[in-house]
Parts: structure tokens; sequence; C-alpha cells
């Protein structure tokens, strides 16, 4: 059964750093140590920002294991292990349990979809194979394909599905998920420009691309909400919101690779269809962090 939270306020949806010649562990450890000492209270890997999907096999275990091994307990590590092919999704939820992952995000499926029948079927399915908490990842403008609230309610009582990554920019179906699931499930914001917003429907944080540059005021955002400074935390909202339209000027994770390489973290490497930032927008971006003090 489900005992507290796997965890509350910002996990950062951490980029891989790559090169040419594969994932560059060195800046990797430097950017989980970073998250860490800044107060972040999770950290995601090989999720949509750690560019999971262009990862081989071997890299995408091989980066779940080492985060593991760095962070030793000091913050949730979530693995992102969901994918289309329910099978490679089992497998792959599997092999994170056993290196010590304390918690899954489980994509919807990409490409080939699914009826919410489907979506039922295949995330039992791999809830079914984990022995760790997982959290579904709802982002249609991707996948294509959208969790209903039934659909959720449908999954709520499992005790291996704990929370629910929403990123549909629909917070009327976020409404209607808190009052159908109540507080089966947590709901965190998918979307940094509506980190407040899902707080102000019973959310308990978000899954981050703002907090790669930001960890501590990403989490910050969500505590002083927490704590009652609703003005507070709309004001961080607000703030922040030119560098969050400037983080997602093109296609994430492009513009927070570029600003994380900036940060000096990574090389400014995507891998394709990915490519390098066009000028233009990276102009802004590094205008909107210099205003900030990060660069």
């Amino acid at each position: 059964m489900r005992n507290g939270h796997i965890f509350k306020g910002a996990a950062t949806a951490l980029i891989t750093p790559l090169t040419e010649n594969g994932v560059d562990y060195e800046n990797f450890r430097k950017a989980i140590e970073w998250q860490i000492e800044e107060g972040i209270d999770a950290l995601v890997i090989c999720g949509t920002s750690g560019e999971g999907s262009t990862l081989t096999d071997e890299e995408h275990r091989e980066a779940l294991r080492f985060s593991v091994e760095v962070a030793k307990g000091r913050v949730p590590i979530i693995a992102g292990t969901g994918s289309n092919d329910t099978d490679y999704a089992i497998s792959l939820t599997k092999f994170a349990c056993e290196v010590g992952c304390d918690a899954m995000l489980l994509v919807t499926p990409y490409y080939n979809k699914a009826t919410q029948k489907g979506l039922i079927k295949m995330f039992t399915a791999i809830a079914d194979a984990s022995t760790k908490p997982c959290i579904l990842y709802n982002v249609p403008s991707r996948t294509g394909i959208n969790i209903e609230p039934e659909t959720y309610a449908a999954l709520a009582d499992h005790p291996m599905i704990w929370g629910i990554k929403e990123a549909n920019g629909n917070i009327a179906k976020i409404v209607e998920t808190k009052a159908l699931c109540g507080d089966k499930l947590d709901i965190y914001s998918g979307n940094d420009d509506q980190i407040v917003p899902i707080l102000a429907c019973g959310g308990s944080g978000v899954i981050s691309v703002l907090s790669n540059v930001m960890p501590k005021e990403t989490s910050l955002m969500c505590k002083k909400y927490f704590d009652g400074d609703i003005e507070g935390s709309m004001k961080m909202q607000c703030d922040y919101f030119p560098l969050i339209k400037a983080l997602f000027s093109e296609v994430n994770p492009i513009p927070v690779k570029a600003a994380m390489a900036k940060m000096g973290y990574c090389e400014n490497y995507v891998r394709l269809p990915l490519t390098e930032m066009e000028d233009a927008h990276a102009e802004v971006l590094y205008a909107e962090m210099r205003k900030l003090g990060l660069i």
C-alpha cells in the first residue's frame, strides 16, 4: 500500500550530458552533485530532458545505475523507464528496481498509441512488475494520446501507481482528476509555466526543466506554496516566466542543453533528430539567464 510521497516539491528532469563519444559521466556527476547541493527534492533520470529516447539500452541502464551510485540515497532517483513497447518497459523497470532507483516515470505509448483500455492494461502490467512506486507521465503533445481522468481513477488503487506527471496543459482535466482520485495519486506539474496553478489544484509539486538551471528556486517556489505563502510562490512563477518561455522556445531539451552548457555542466550537444539551438533563440535565452544572474 501507498506510504507517503515519492517526493514533494521539485524534481529535476535532468539532462544527460553527451558528447559525440557517448555519455559524459564527469559532467553527469557534477550536475547531480550540484542539484543535490542546491536542495532539489528529487531527480528524474533518462526522461524526455535526459534524451532517454535516443540513448542506447546500455547507456540508459548505465545512466540509471550511475545516478543511484552518485546520489547515495540523498534524494530519490526516479527512472524514466516508459516505452511504447510494454515488454521493454517492463524489462527496464525491473532493472531500475534492481539497481536501487526509488521510483519509475512511465510515459504513455507514443506512435502506436493506445485506447484508454490499452493504457490501463499497459500501465498495470508495468506496475505489476515493479517493486518501486510508479508515476504515470501524460504528455499528449509528444505522444498523441491523453490519459483521461477516468483512466487515472481506474489505475489509482494499484499499490505501485502513486502519482502522475501531468503535461496536458488542461487545468479543467486536472481538477476532474483530483475530484475523481482525491489523495490516491500525487499530481505533479509537467509544465513549468503551470507549477503554481497545479499546486492550487492540490498538486504535490513539479517535474521540472527549469530546475536544471534553477534547482533551489524551483524547489522554493513549491515550498512557499506549501507554507502558505501563495503570493510569494506566484511572484516566483511570474518572475521566472520569461526564462521558462525561453527554455521552451524550441523543443525540449534543446534550450536547456544550451543553458546548461553555458553554465558549464555539459557540452552543447544533442542527438539527432534534435539539433543545436538557433542563434536568435539562444540570444533570448542567454539574456534571460543574465537577468537572473545565472551566467
